[in-house]
């Protein structure tokens, strides 16, 4: 693999943003996400591979660390925050098409609710495993949902909320999201909530950290490139 392919990995799975930045102390002076990215694109390397053998790789490393509890919230920001100065050099080749999202992720904590370290940390982790991310920030009603949908068909949709005052209004969001688009995927996630909560308003699963919401993010991928295949063998067949 490409020596900077490599390296630009290690700046996000550690937290090197940018050369400028002191942290991680070993990585002091040494070149950070954002100018390895650079550098990758002017040497020639394609958008996608960035994106794909390095970003993405690292990201899920960080993630798989801080499910297993070998890192906390501060280095995850931090990968974070390297990852998105990685992306920057990123955006024009999502908007011309260079580069394949796998689908759009809808996030935002629910009405009533102002908190937003979680869902940000989240948000962050599911871009940089590929996904387009639309936020809508915090006190979110329905209805900025429902606009997002219609902008963005198809679109699955995470709902957060960190009290238990207004994780009582995830029910009846999903539910107005489902009367407009009853096919819709929603993910909840926050401190007070568990599986058997998600069930039992309508969520088609619960996320215990990112990487709980990246993982089951995957497996749409994975479901829908199988269903894609199924199709194409029926029509093959017919």
């Amino acid at each position: 693999m490409n020596d900077i392919i490599i390296k630009l990995g290690e700046c996000v799975e550690f937290g090197k943003i940018s050369l400028a930045s002191p942290y991680p102390p070993a990585m002091k002076g040494q070149p950070g996400a954002d100018e390895l990215t650079r550098e990758a694109l002017e040497s020639g390397l394609s958008p996608q591979s960035v994106l794909n053998d390095a970003l993405i790789p690292a990201m899920n490393r960080v993630g798989n660390k801080f499910t297993e509890g070998k890192i906390f919230v501060p280095q995850m920001l931090l990968s974070a925050k390297a990852m998105n100065s990685a992306m920057k050099h990123l955006k024009p080749y999502f908007q011309n098409g260079e580069i394949k999202r796998k689908g759009v992720f809808v996030i935002g904590t629910v009405m009533g609710d102002l908190h937003d370290i979680g869902k940000n940390l989240t948000g962050m982790m599911v871009e940089g495993s590929g996904w387009e991310v639309i936020d809508l920030g915090t006190d979110v009603p329905a209805e900025k949902y429902i606009q997002a949908l219609d902008e963005h068909p198809g679109a699955v949709c995470g709902m957060s909320a960190l009290l238990t005052t207004t994780m009582s209004n995830m029910q009846p969001m999903i539910a107005s999201i489902r009367a407009k688009y009853p096919d819709t995927k929603v993910v909840v996630g926050g401190a007070p909530l568990n599986a058997d909560f998600a069930q039992s308003i309508g969520a088609d699963a619960y996320a215990r950290d990112p990487q709980d919401n990246i993982n089951w993010l995957e497996l749409i991928v994975a479901c829908n490139s199988a269903s894609c295949a199924y199709r194409n063998i029926r029509r093959k067949n017919q």
